[in-house]
C-alpha cells in the first residue's frame, strides 16, 4: 500500500551547502565594498589613475593585500552568480539539453569573466 504520492525533486538541488555559501558570497562582497567605499572616502577629491590603482594594489608588510582581496570578491561575485543562475536555469528552463546548454554557457561566461578580470588586475 502506497502511502502520498511519488514526488520527483528537481530545481536548485534544495540544499543547504548552496544557500551558505551564495551568504558567504555575499558578506565577502559587502564587507569588500565597504572596504572601497572607505578607500574611495580618504582618496584625494580628484583621483588620478595611481590613486584608481591604489585601491587594489596597496600592501601590507609586503603582501600584495589589496590584490588578494580584489581577486576574492571577484572569485566570490563568479560563485555567487553561478549559484543564481543555476537556480534560475534548473527551475525555469524545463528541457534538459536547453537547460544544460545554458548552463554550460554560463559556465563558460563565468570562467572567461574571471580569468579576463584576474588578468587586469595582476597586470596593474
Amino acid at each position: 500500500m502506497a502511502i502520498g504520492s511519488k514526488r520527483l525533486v528537481v530545481g536548485a538541488r534544495y540544499g543547504l551547502k548552496d544557500w551558505v555559501a551564495q551568504r558567504i558570497t555575499a558578506i565577502i562582497l559587502a564587507v569588500y565594498t565597504l572596504i572601497l567605499v572607505a578607500g574611495l572616502l580618504i582618496a584625494p577629491s580628484p583621483m588620478q589613475y595611481t590613486d584608481w590603482a591604489r585601491l587594489f594594489t596597496f600592501t601590507v608588510w609586503e603582501f600584495p593585500l589589496g590584490k588578494l582581496l580584489a581577486a576574492l570578491a571577484m572569485l566570490s561575485l563568479c560563485y555567487h552568480a553561478w549559484i543564481g543562475v543555476r537556480d534560475i536555469w534548473m527551475d525555469y528552463i524545463k528541457p534538459t539539453a536547453v537547460r544544460l546548454t545554458l548552463q554550460v554557457l554560463t559556465i563558460l561566461w563565468l570562467l572567461a569573466s574571471a580569468v579576463y578580470g584576474l588578468q587586469i588586475l595582476w597586470r596593474v
